[in-house]
This record gives C-alpha cells, sequence and structure tokens, in this order.
C-alpha cells in the first residue's frame, strides 16, 4: 500500500506469520533502563550489517541524538543491552531486515540501527513517543508492529511538517511495516491505555533506520 501523494515517502507492508512468530517471543526479555523512559519503555538496541544476505552484528551499542532533533533526550548517550544473539540469528529477523533493505535501495553492507521496544501501559495514557512530533535524523526508517496487548491507542500518525495536521494515521497491527523517508516526513504516535486495568498492556515494536552511503565495505 502506497499513498499516491507520498509514494516516494511512505510504503506499508507486512511481514510473513512465520517472522512475526520468531521475533515475538524475545519481546518477553526486554530490560528496563535507567533512562527517561525507561521504566515504560523496555527494549534492546544493536547495529547491524546487512552482508550477502546476512544480519551481521557490530560491536556498537551507544545511542545519541542531537538536542535539535530529540528535545526529550538529546545530547545524551544511551547505552541499552544489545538485541538477543538468538533474535538476531533468526530468519524472521533476516527478512524483517532484507525487506527494509529492499524496498529502500540500500547497498550490500548497509549499516543498520535496530531497536527493539516494548512499551507498557502503566499510566493513564502511556507516552510511545515522549518527543511528540519529530524526525529521528536518518534517511529511511521502518516501524514494524508486532505485538498488541490489551491496549487501545497507539497509533502512528505522519505529517509533512511539523505544523500541520497528521495526514496519515494508523494503527500498526501485528506484522505491518511502514517505512518512511525520514527527511521528508515528520512522525508522532497517540498514547496507549489498557483496556483491562487488572492486567499487563503493552505494544511491542521494532524500528529500524539507516543512513544512505553508510557502506563500510565499501568506505
Amino acid at each position: 500500500m502506497m499513498l499516491h501523494s507520498h509514494e516516494h515517502t511512505l510504503q506499508i507492508t507486512h511481514l510473513s506469520g512465520e517472522a512475526l512468530s520468531q521475533l515475538s517471543p524475545s519481546f518477553r526479555q526486554l530490560p528496563a533502563t535507567e533512562h527517561a523512559d525507561g521504566k515504560y519503555r523496555l527494549r534492546r538496541y544493536s547495529v547491524v550489517q546487512w552482508r550477502h544476505g546476512n544480519v551481521i552484528a557490530t560491536d556498537k551499542h551507544d545511542f545519541v541524538q542531537s538536542e535539535d532533533i530529540n528535545h526529550f533526550q538529546g545530547d545524551i548517550v544511551r547505552q541499552f543491552e544489545p538485541i538477543l544473539d538468538s533474535t538476531l540469528s533468526s530468519d524472521g529477523m533476516r527478512e524483517m531486515c532484507q525487506l527494509f533493505v529492499e524496498s529502500n535501495g540500500l547497498p550490500d553492507g548497509q549499516e543498520i540501527e535496530i531497536h527493539q521496544i516494548r512499551i507498557t501501559a502503566i499510566y493513564d495514557e502511556t507516552q510511545v513517543a515522549p518527543e511528540g512530533v519529530h524526525q529521528d535524523g536518518f534517511d529511511h526508517i521502518a516501524l514494524i508492529g508486532i505485538d498488541r496487548h490489551n491496549i487501545v491507542g497507539g497509533e502512528i500518525m505522519l505529517y509533512s511538517d511539523n505544523h500541520e495536521a497528521p495526514f496519515f494515521r494508523k494503527v500498526l497491527e501485528n506484522g505491518e511495516v511502514a517505512m518512511l523517508a525520514d527527511r521528508e516526513l515528520w512522525h508522532n504516535a497517540r498514547p496507549i491505555r489498557a483496556i483491562d486495568h487488572a492486567h499487563e498492556g503493552h505494544m511491542d515494536v521494532f524500528v529500524l533506520t539507516a543512513k544512505d552511503g553508510v557502506d563500510e565495505l565499501h568506505s
């Protein structure tokens, strides 16, 4: 699915059911962090290379965004535990990265940053994107819905600029993938809340990011 007016900036596609079933269980092992959102956004983070059809882990685990990109936690070096080896080496991860690379025409050797995040509905309204309407400072982003449990809300919202109403809103159902051109669009997400407050509610997502020209094999 593409929106005609944004056909070069937005694409909606999906993972296979098999990939979804492989990737979903590891979200139960995400750690909390000491960061500002660390009690309700549980996460792991890894940087990989896509090399000859395989996902190759690197030793990069520090994540930082400049203050002009992220007013919520800008210019702060954030360290996260890496994504589990069993997750990175799975066929589901390979499928997800291959979809990202091929949809965006990225080269062999492309470096991809992968965020694995569970947002838990611990407040009346739990922020999915505490930084609000924003860009992430990359060329390519994929938002992948993995699991929604006992929640409402969480729709992704896309904007042509940060002063207009969103032109697109959508709940990412399990396995749905939204690819967007980060330098041309702005994005945000609605808060989530639990349906049954007696039970845990969560939203599980992968976020993949890449910059053009990050090709270490040929640099």
